[in-house]
């Protein structure tokens, strides 16, 4: 696993079409980003797919049923807009009509959508294997999606970490 500045702040996601390496952005939605961790801590993730993926626009999963209409039985989310635009690689939460029903399910940007700006919050962006994104089967639902296998927050990987390569030393 490569060094990240502030592992606690560091998503990876192993999918079916490879690894997906998101910078979380609490900065601009705290609540946002400690649901995402909380549900990658709790394992909610591993095994969901990517149900709704849109040629040139997005990919959402985060839906445990699959079908675009589940989430966690946690409570809702109040929106948290913020002006970062939703270009390529950004991730953002979705929701119904209601700004303040964000729950599990999330969107990765694949190209400009200025639409959603200040409508829909962005809570990430892919920093390592927007490529592996790219290649998820297409479809509203799409047939034999693409899945996350699983996804961790990179502070809680074990391995090597800057104290253990200090700690080896060059002495």
């Amino acid at each position: 696993m490569a060094n990240y500045d502030n592992p606690e702040n560091i998503l990876l996601m192993e999918t079916s079409q490879g690894d997906v390496v998101i910078e979380l952005l609490p900065d601009l939605a705290p609540q946002h980003v400690a649901r995402i961790k909380e549900l990658a801590r709790e394992g909610f993730y591993d095994g969901v797919v990517f149900h709704r993926v849109i040629d040139g626009f997005m990919a959402q999963g985060g839906d445990p049923t699959g079908t675009g209409m589940g989430g966690s039985e946690k409570p809702d989310l109040p929106a948290e807009f913020n002006a970062e635009p939703h270009v390529r690689g950004i991730c953002s939460m979705a929701r119904s009509q209601n700004p303040n029903s964000a729950n599990s399910q999330f969107f990765i940007v694949f190209g400009d959508s200025g639409f959603l700006d200040n409508q829909y919050t962005v809570w990430g962006r892919v920093i390592e294997g927007m490529d592996n994104v790219d290649k998820f089967k297409r479809g509203e639902p799409a047939q034999g999606p693409d899945k996350m296998i699983s996804v961790k927050v990179a502070a809680d990987i074990s391995g090597d970490k800057p104290a253990d390569d200090a700690a080896k030393g060059d002495a």
